[in-house]
């Protein structure tokens, strides 16, 4: 089957977030007077698990608090969020979240060639498309035909729902896709509901699992910030820079294998 959409994670993948996730949820921190101070190797630590929420528990869980202070900070924990949501969005509008290497470029290919484009994320959907809109340009959130949040489904990846969903709202079946992820979480999800998928692991996540990716790169690559040579040869046919091209052949050399394994 043909390609017919490209779907992307968000943090990670389409821009360089993580820092500044890291710098909003401290901020968050201090003004809720919550003495919590992520430093850079604790935070990748906790993106083991999907979803800001998700990780504010975990830490508290990991403490040695008593009981009554935890429940306090239980609660407090949607409010945090919040407060570290509007602080994101306005790291994103000071310019402080770059694109990574490759998204505008591939993303402009993509809708040259009248494919869809699709977003599956763990984000807040608002703060997703404020990134979009700051990076690729205030028109740039109408490009993408869906946004789906993990606040959307039942579960957050390592779980496939979020793909799930886009792929019922986008009405094409998974072997028209393909998947963008830069996390072991969303490679699992993405594999899981049946996608091919292309990870570019950020320093956040390189000690992660990408065992499921159908190809690992450290980045898409441009004409001015190419692939490393041997890693290009070795995983992507010696292209230095993902092209449209070259998805359409990798996404149809796996659907053939996989129609051949079907037949046997």
């Amino acid at each position: 089957m043909s390609l017919e959409a490209l779907i992307f994670d968000v943090d990670g993948t389409l821009a360089d977030t993580e820092e500044a996730h890291r710098q909003a949820f401290n901020a968050a921190f201090d003004e809720h007077g919550v003495r919590w101070h992520w430093t850079r190797s604790r935070y990748a630590e906790l993106l083991g698990v999907s979803g800001g929420r998700e990780r504010m528990l975990l830490h508290l869980e990991s403490l040695a608090d008593p009981p009554a202070a935890k429940a306090r900070l239980r609660e407090q924990i949607p409010d945090i969020h919040r407060s570290k949501v509007r602080i994101f969005k306005s790291l994103v509008e000071a310019g402080r979240v770059p694109l990574r290497p490759g998204v505008k470029r591939l993303i402009e290919e993509a809708r040259a060639a009248g494919l869809k484009l699709a977003v599956a994320t763990t984000g807040t959907p608002s703060g997703v498309e404020a990134l979009i809109a700051h990076t690729l340009g205030e028109s740039a959130p109408g490009w993408f035909q869906v946004f789906a949040a993990g606040d959307q489904v039942a579960r957050k990846k390592p779980a496939p729902d979020v793909y799930q969903l886009v792929l019922r709202w986008l009405n094409t079946p998974a072997s028209a896709c393909i998947a963008f992820e830069d996390s072991g979480n969303g490679v699992q999800a993405a594999h899981a509901a049946g996608l091919f998928v292309v990870a570019t692991p950020s320093f956040w996540t390189l000690d992660q699992d990408f065992s499921q990716a159908d190809l690992l790169l450290p980045t898409l690559g441009d004409p001015g910030r190419p692939i490393p040579r041997e890693i290009a040869q070795r995983h992507a046919g010696g292209a230095e820079f993902v092209t449209l091209a070259l998805l359409e052949r990798l996404h149809a050399a796996a659907q053939s294998r996989a129609g051949a394994k079907y037949a046997a």
